[in-house]
Order: structure tokens, then C-alpha cells, then sequence
């Protein structure tokens, strides 16, 4: 059965699991300005395939590998020890149900397609167990699989405030060249707290995988996505885009994002990279992580659009050393995570796992990319 909930219960009512006053999802963006700040640490030694998410307390949780977190309590100033989630091989899409405050992982046995099993934590993730759920295939009757994709969202506008949904895909029975013509990213979505999940119709251009979603303040969704083969002629060395005007359903008008990135480009293999919109009300800053190098992965950075994906006027180094696959997520308002942004990614100073975490002010001293400009809102 659909969730019921209205756009205000979708924006201000959060279950925290402890006797706070309920904290809004969406705030001003004053907090992720002022001082320019960047700080990073190594949060994992090996291993690889990050996740990033914040949780409704403002914890974050760093997910990681096959498949463990550390969670941070003082919005990413430490991070406690490591907690396993459940074994097999990190499934990505991490998923925060901001009408409860589950948070859902995706567990599947070896690289897929291959068994899947999904694990809950109603804890802000300290403990976590098995959640027995139902997964649907998409039109061409296809059982999406869910390695390796940026975490998912709930959605807070619109007619299907309250879904949650994160990308998925369909690796054609391998993930081989041969039949990378025929793969495609698509995604998974509940209306009932992740009881039941259904599968949107696939991502409008074959070759694809490893994506992204976030929803735009109008209830949009915008999705962005790696592609490892596309058509003669098609370019597959920069990101692919679609957008859904019916909660995640179907995905239209793809097209190719000619400013970002996807991979090193002296192949035309791609690289997952991270997407997070700031929850800021009425407003669509969007902030990718990939890295720009035109050969090897290596110089990891930020993008920042402030018209939901439009344009992208403005990136910044995070860092020029080895970097690979990323996740992003953004602070949450009322909580000691409110005006930072997560960047979770491999390789780093150090190697293994890296965290990061700055501010907009810090990307907004970067680099114009001459796609668009900065609007004069942004610094008032």
C-alpha cells in the first residue's frame, strides 16, 4: 500500500529513535558557507567500493567493502570502530528512509548477478539484521542487480513525497564487453518502508551503470550515470543524464553532460562517481565527484551546479594522487552534520578509504569551468 504522507510531514517529521524534537530536512544554505574548509582522514586501509550516508540523528555512516561501516557521532570529526553489516560483496545504494529513520544495505554474495540479501538498522546504524522484502523485475522482466551505485534517497516533493528509491541495474547475465551493449541502469523504489521495492523502466541509452539519483526541488528526479559502451559516434567518455517526472517510474530524454566527466579518458570505461544535492529549501545546488585525468585514476574533484544539473560553472581538486570509485552525501539541518559535505572515495594521502568533508565555501574557490556562472544568491 502507498504511503501517505504530505508534503509538510515529507519536510519536518523525522523519527530520530531518541526524545528529540523533530528536526526539518530542509534549511537554509547559510550553513554550508562562510569559512573555506577541507579536512580528510583515512577511514578504511583496504578494500574498496564506498558508500556514504547521514543518518537522522546526523550520524554518518562510511560503508565500505564486504560489507562493514564506521559510523561517526560528531558529524565526521572521528569515526568509531568498525561494524559489520553482513557478509558478501558491498551492493551500494545505501538507503535512509527519512519517514522512519531506517536505513537499508544491500548485501549481494559475489560480484553479481548473483543472490542478494538486504539488511536493515533502525539505530541509526549500530546494529543491523536481515530484511526479508520483495524485489520486482522491470518491464523486459529483467531482476535488477545492485552493485555498484551511489546511495539512494526519499523522496521529499510532490505527489510521491516519502518513496524511497536508489539506482540499480542489469548486467545482460555478466559484466563483459560482449554484452555491455545490452546493459543498462535503471532503479528500485518502495512506497511501504522497503517491504515491497519495484523496478523503473531502464535508463533511455544501453551501455550504462554505476549511477546516481537525486531529486530536484520541483520533484524532479534527476539521474546520473557511468557508461561503459555507447554507439558509434555517441560519446561514452562523459557523464549521461535523464530525468523522471513520475517519482522514478520512467526516465526520459537522455542525454550527455558534456562538462562532467566519466572516467580517465583515455578509455571509455567510466568511473561510479558521487552525487548529493544540498538540503536547501527551494534551491537546487548539486555537487559530483569524479575525477579529471586524462589518463589513470587519479585528481579527484568537485563539481558544483546551482540550477539542479543545468550547468556547471565552478569544480575544485580534491585531491591530484590516486582516486577512484566516490560517494557524496550532504549534512543534515539541526544536527552536528548540518553545513558540511561527505565525500567518501578510494585512494587518498594514505590509500584504502578516504573521507572527506568540506564546506561550499571551499568548492566555490575553485576553478570556473565556463559552463554557466555562479548566481549572485548563492553569496548573499
Amino acid at each position: 500500500m502507498k504511503t501517505k504522507l504530505s508534503l509538510a510531514l515529507a519536510l519536518f517529521i523525522a523519527s530520530t529513535g531518541h526524545s528529540q524534537a523533530a528536526k526539518p530536512v530542509e534549511g537554509k544554505l547559510d550553513p554550508f558557507l562562510g569559512e573555506p574548509v577541507l579536512e580528510a582522514k583515512q577511514v578504511f586501509k583496504n578494500g574498496r567500493m564506498p558508500n556514504v550516508v547521514v543518518t537522522m540523528n546526523g550520524s554518518v555512516l562510511a560503508f565500505w567493502n564486504g560489507v562493514v561501516c564506521r559510523k561517526s557521532w560528531d558529524g565526521g570529526e572521528t569515526f568509531g570502530r568498525i561494524i559489520e553489516v553482513g557478509k558478501g560483496f558491498m551492493g551500494g545504494g545505501v538507503t535512509v528512509d527519512e519517514n522512519n529513520g531506517s536505513i537499508f544495505a544491500f548485501v549481494e554474495e559475489k560480484h553479481p548477478p548473483c543472490p542478494l540479501k538486504v539488511y536493515r538498522s533502525d539505530d541509526h546504524g549500530k546494529t543491523w539484521s536481515i530484511h526479508e522484502c520483495e524485489i520486482g523485475k522491470d518491464k523486459d522482466g529483467n531482476l535488477p542487480s545492485m552493485h555498484m551505485n551511489e546511495h539512494g534517497i526519499t523522496l521529499r516533493h510532490g505527489e510521491h513525497a516519502g518513496r524511497i528509491i536508489r539506482p540499480s541495474r542489469w548486467y545482460a547475465g555478466k559484466n563483459h564487453n560482449s554484452v555491455w551493449p545490452k546493459h543498462y541502469t535503471n532503479a528500485i523504489f518502495s512506497d511501504d518502508h522497503g517491504k515491497t521495492w519495484r523496478t523503473s523502466d531502464p535508463f533511455p541509452a544501453k551501455g550504462t551503470g554505476e549511477a546516481t539519483i537525486t531529486e530536484l526541488s520541483d520533484g524532479t528526479l534527476y539521474y546520473n550515470s557511468r557508461r561503459h559502451w555507447a554507439p558509434k559516434g555517441v560519446n561514452p567518455k562523459r557523464r549521461w543524464v535523464a530525468h523522471s517526472k513520475d517519482g522514478g517510474q520512467s526516465w526520459n530524454e537522455a542525454s550527455l553532460c558534456e562538462i562532467l566527466p566519466d572516467g580517465d579518458q583515455a578509455r571509455n570505461y567510466g568511473l561510479m562517481g558521487g552525487l548529493t544535492r544540498l538540503p536547501v529549501k527551494d534551491r537546487d545546488v548539486l555537487l559530483f565527484s569524479n575525477i579529471e585525468s586524462p589518463s589513470g585514476r587519479h585528481h579527484g574533484t568537485i563539481w558544483a551546479s546551482f540550477d539542479g544539473g543545468k550547468t556547471w560553472p565552478v569544480k575544485r581538486l580534491v585531491f591530484e594522487g590516486r582516486f577512484a570509485y566516490s560517494s557524496l552525501t550532504s549534512g543534515r539541518p539541526k544536527t552536528k552534520s548540518e553545513g558540511w559535505i561527505y565525500l567518501l572515495y578510494e585512494g587518498g594521502p594514505k590509500g584504502g578509504g578516504t573521507m572527506a568533508r568540506f564546506n561550499l565555501s571551499w568548492v566555490l574557490d575553485g576553478e570556473a569551468t565556463g559552463d554557466g556562472e555562479v548566481p549572485e544568491w548563492v553569496m548573499e
